[in-house]
């Protein structure tokens, strides 16, 4: 089966590539530019479809087939092997549905395959407005249709519902403290935010530093203010000051989804379009002066030209003028031709049918041969008739004979019976 697809179907679709790509070409334009890309979609539904329905459990592991793609029946790659699969997940998923339907085997009637398949399909209550020859390629829109159907019609007979999406929930990660030895400055804010998403494993939140300072503050706001003057040493502090420094570093964590992302890089699109827009105005302009003046050279001396040939466009105009009348004359002395040619081929049909029957005639009046057949006819009917007359006058004889012999029995019995009469009268 899968031969005779592959080989039947190669034949009919390289006579008419061509001219069904017209067709799909303007098929696409007519639903709009998305069309040739829905076999796609349609191809993901029906795989997520099919993992619900556990095919590669139940019918790839039964027949020892491979898993198919995620573009398997949307795109040619072998044929033949395509409609295999296709008739068998056909069968599969009506089987699935709750209609019994017998598995394809590989040798069968690609066509009668096709056939039932699709009146499984309507049996179902689905619309088949596409050709079946579509199906025998093994790949396109209508083969991913046929197969969604059937797989939304075996789950709804598995009583198969969907449900609403469970989207896990994303937990925080720890917040660690980095030590670097860079300072916390505005200049060197976006440096430090650079060389941190490279390596994003130790960072401090800043939402977590706010909740220390307010906890700070409050413990500072609480106490009296017993510190009037300071009596820390000024080295002690420098040390202490270059010692906690690293741990004081902030980190910005990058995310792209963040909207300051977005809008710096609209600002830095921005700024690009604006500086390469400077760049080309000046080019634009120019070539607009140079196409300006080339348009302005072009009129003036498309001027010149109809000026100076203005009496040729006259003489152009009345030579076609008289040659639209000669076409006209022609057409009706064409027309007239025509009528006579064709009264002229029914006078000489008419006359090789008479010169026919003419000839036919003379030949029958010049040739002999019926005289001698008649001839033939009266001597034969001359030698009937000596043989007729030679047994009418055997049978004459024949018949006299009869007679004479009978009169003269009749004679012996009359003297018979006379003699003895005469006998007994004497006595």
């Amino acid at each position: 089966m899968a031969e005779e697809a592959a080989g039947g179907g190669g034949s009919r679709r390289g006579a008419a590539a061509g001219q069904r790509e017209r067709d799909e070409e303007g098929v696409a334009a007519e639903r709009g530019p998305g069309a040739a890309y829905h076999m796609f979609v349609l191809m993901e539904e029906l795989l997520d479809k099919l993992k619900l329905l556990s095919y590669e459990e139940e019918a790839l592991r039964r027949h020892n087939m491979r898993p198919l793609s995620r573009h398997y029946f949307a795109l040619p790659t072998n044929p033949g092997e395509q409609f295999f699969m296709f008739c068998t997940l056909a069968a599969w998923l009506i089987t699935k549905a709750g209609h019994p339907f017998e598995q394809p085997q590989e040798y069968d009637d690609p066509n009668a395959v096709i056939s039932n398949v699709l009146s499984e399909l309507r049996s179902f209550g689905r619309p088949v407005d596409f050709p079946p020859s579509k199906l025998k390629a093994g790949y396109g829109e209508q083969v991913c249709y046929v197969l969604d159907c059937l797989a939304e019609e075996a789950l709804k007979y598995t009583d198969f519902s969907w449900k609403r999406p469970a989207y896990p929930t994303e937990e925080l990660e720890e917040e660690e403290i980095t030590e670097d030895d860079a300072e916390l400055t505005l200049n060197k804010l976006e440096e430090d935010v650079e060389e941190e998403s490279d390596n994003e494993e130790n960072f401090i939140d800043l939402n977590v530093l706010k909740a220390q300072t307010y906890r700070s503050d409050m413990n500072d706001t609480a106490k009296q203010e017993e510190i009037l003057q300071s009596t820390t040493d000024a080295a002690e502090w420098n040390l202490e000051v270059e010692r906690v420094l690293p741990q004081l570093k902030v980190t910005v964590r990058t995310d792209n989804k963040d909207w300051r992302i977005h809008v710096d890089q609209m600002h830095q699109h921005k700024d690009g379009i604006e500086s390469s827009l400077k760049e080309t105005r000046g080019y634009l302009d120019k070539l607009h002066n140079e196409i300006s003046r080339t348009l302005e050279k072009i009129n003036s001396r498309e001027k010149y030209i109809n000026n100076q040939l203005e009496h040729l466009v006259q003489e152009y105009r009345s030579a076609q003028a008289l040659l639209s009348e000669a076409k006209e004359k022609y057409q009706e002395g064409s027309g007239g031709v025509t009528e006579r040619t064709r009264m002229l081929s029914e006078l000489t049909e008419v006359l090789e049918r008479v010169k026919q029957e003419t000839e036919e005639r003379g030949s029958s009046m010049t040739d002999g041969a019926p005289l001698v057949k008649i001839k033939q006819a009266l001597t034969k009917l001359k030698q009937e008739t000596v043989q007729m007359d030679i047994q009418i006058g055997v049978m004459e004889h024949t018949l006299l004979q009869s007679e004479l012999k009978e009169k003269s029995n009749m004679t012996r019995d009359m003297h018979a019976t006379v003699i003895p009469e005469a006998t007994v009268d004497a006595y």
